[in-house]
């Protein structure tokens, strides 16, 4: 798993400070003003990977200037996707609810895979991507992918090793009785695709969900949900579970959708980094929306 930057691509280190195109000046002597200035102009110039285009930028020592000697560099602008961090092995992304994580039969297309692996292929044609876990199409949060198909089985086969905490903020509809538990259950999928709980640990797979009110103003929650196994609609169930189905969430029994939207949002993750061993911390902020239907303010 070594990764290098693609040959198109060279790297300059800045040894004193200085400002940008003096700096381009003298690293692309090869080159004229005008074609310096001409790389400029049209984003062929990158500092801590994003492009710029000021000739004045200012350069410390220690700073890392690519030049990118092909194509432009990618300025990646997508709605439904951002980019949270990336290395040279992952990258992870905040996922919009409505889309998919993966692509199925009815769209090829429009999915987080196939919009971040275009992405990273602006950079290096050959990159590959390779899906780490899933959020349902409709549950907006984190979302980590690979850029190693060794890296992904690695992650995949020792999920429970490598990931410390995820977290959910979700609204409910109605408030739980109990304002903190957790729920267990083993969790089997019906002929129509819906998972239900049975008692049957030889019909389904374990599942546990802690959950924690937050706050509630008439018939809605907003409740903070951990889980410590990741099974598919897990979270929906479970809330469906206890007569408290999460606003919007018509399969599993809720009968409004104030938000038009499932308020089910993945907003923390914490896992080791698998080839540095580091400790990562991601948090997104709750959605307005979530905090507005439920306080009292």
């Amino acid at each position: 798993m070594n990764y290098h930057t693609p040959d198109n691509i060279r790297e300059y280190k800045v040894v004193e400070e200085t400002t940008l195109l003096p700096f381009l000046y003298s690293v692309l002597d090869n080159l004229s003003k005008t074609e310096v200035k001409s790389m400029l102009k049209y984003r062929h110039v990158a500092i801590k990977g994003e492009a710029v285009t000021q000739f004045d930028t200012p350069l410390e020592p220690g700073d890392t200037v690519q030049v990118n000697f092909g194509r432009s560099f990618y300025r990646f602008s997508n709605p439904q996707v951002r980019i949270i961090y990336e290395d040279d092995w992952l990258v992870v992304i905040e996922k919009a609810s409505g889309l998919l994580s993966v692509a199925n039969e009815n769209s090829k297309d429009r999915n987080a895979f196939k919009i971040v692996t275009d992405y990273v292929r602006h950079g290096n044609p050959d990159a590959k991507l390779f899906v780490c876990h899933r959020l349902d199409q409709y549950t907006s949060g984190i979302l980590m992918f690979s850029k190693d198909e060794e890296l992904m089985r690695e992650l995949r086969s020792n999920w429970d090793f490598y990931v410390k905490e995820r977290r959910y903020m979700c609204v409910t509809e109605n408030v739980p009785s109990v304002r903190e538990d957790t729920i267990e259950s083993f969790l089997a999928q019906n002929s129509r695709l819906q998972m239900f709980s049975t008692d049957n640990g030889e019909e389904g797979s374990r599942a546990v969900t802690h959950y924690r009110v937050i706050q509630s103003r008439g018939r809605y929650a907003l409740v903070d949900v951990e889980i410590f196994t990741g099974k598919k609609n897990q979270i929906r169930v479970h809330m469906s579970d206890i007569g408290c189905p999460i606003a919007g969430d018509m399969k599993y029994g809720a009968e409004t959708n104030p938000a038009r939207r499932l308020m089910l949002h993945n907003y923390r993750l914490v896992f080791i980094h698998p080839v540095t061993g580091v400790l990562m911390r991601f948090s997104l902020s709750t959605p307005p929306v979530f905090r507005k239907l439920t306080s009292d303010r």
